[in-house]
This record gives C-alpha cells, sequence and structure tokens, in this order.
C-alpha cells in the first residue's frame, strides 16, 4: 500500500566541487556567509574540477571566469563561486569549458581552475555554492562533509 510514497526523496543538488562541504556561514567571505546573495554551502576543494550539480541552462559566466551560474529545469538558479576574491585574478588560473545559454547535465565539466596556482598566489579556494533566489524554496537541507563532485548530495530542498 501506498508504494508511490516509498523512496521519494526531496529535490538534490550534487556537489559541484570534490573536497570538504561547510556550512555557509563557514565561508570566509561575509558576503556569502551572511547570505547576502542566497543561501547554500560552502565547498573546500581538492580537486579543481567544477561539475553541473543539476541538469539545467548555464544563464552566467564571470567575465573572469571564477563564477558560473546555471537555471534547474524547475527554476532554482544556482552560483557556484570558484574561491574569495579571485575576480582579481582577472580570468588567469581558470578555464571554462561552457557558455552562457548551453543546456548542461549533473555531472558535466563545467570549468577547471588551477588550485595549486591560486593557492600559490594566496588566494582561499573555499567556493560558495548558493541558491541565488531562495525565495522560491519552501526548505534547505544542507549537507556536510566530504563530498565527490557530481555524485554526493550537498543540499536538499523543497520547492514553495
Amino acid at each position: 500500500m501506498f508504494s508511490f510514497l516509498k523512496g521519494k526523496q526531496p529535490p538534490a543538488l550534487a556537489a559541484p566541487l570534490s573536497g570538504r562541504v561547510i556550512p555557509i556561514d563557514e565561508v570566509p567571505d561575509p558576503v556569502f556567509a551572511q547570505k547576502v546573495l542566497g543561501d547554500g554551502v560552502g565547498i573546500v576543494p581538492s580537486d579543481g574540477a567544477l561539475l553541473a550539480p543539476a541538469d539545467g541552462t548555464v544563464i552566467q559566466v564571470a567575465e573572469t571566469l571564477h563564477a558560473v551560474g546555471i537555471e534547474t529545469a524547475d527554476g532554482l538558479e544556482l552560483l557556484i563561486h570558484l574561491g574569495i576574491d579571485t575576480v582579481k585574478l582577472g580570468g588567469e588560473g581558470f578555464r571554462c569549458l561552457v557558455k552562457e545559454g548551453q543546456k548542461v547535465k549533473k555531472g558535466e565539466r563545467l570549468l577547471e581552475m588551477d588550485l595549486a596556482f591560486l593557492r600559490g598566489k594566496g588566494f582561499d579556494t573555499t567556493s560558495p555554492f548558493i541558491i541565488t533566489n531562495p525565495d522560491r524554496v519552501a526548505s534547505l537541507q544542507p549537507l556536510v562533509g566530504e563530498a565527490v563532485a557530481g555524485e554526493t548530495t550537498v543540499l536538499r530542498y523543497k520547492m514553495k
């Protein structure tokens, strides 16, 4: 009875980067830590490959290649910001593999960042992963710990 409810999980977003997932309020940038731009998690990356956290459309690629925006099929707007203050690098240390308007699948490679280069230049590579339109979300459950890009769920949510 009620087998249609069995195993039904709320929608989820995968880690866009492999590494240690931390609460958003621990991100060492007050704009992200105070949720000025939205809510989500931070990731201290162990690898520089940025993968799509869900199926969607690339809606923004920062001119300096340090951030990517994706809109999911259900209307979530996601921002993955690579490192702290990395806009100052003017794109150096990043390689973009997608363009605005491109459809992407969960786990597809979007961008690469050279972690050794960024760290060598003194940049913190902690990368905020946020939902920038949290008004569309009824509930959000961040999941912290170790994550594998494209595989490990880091955010569960329920739409309004």
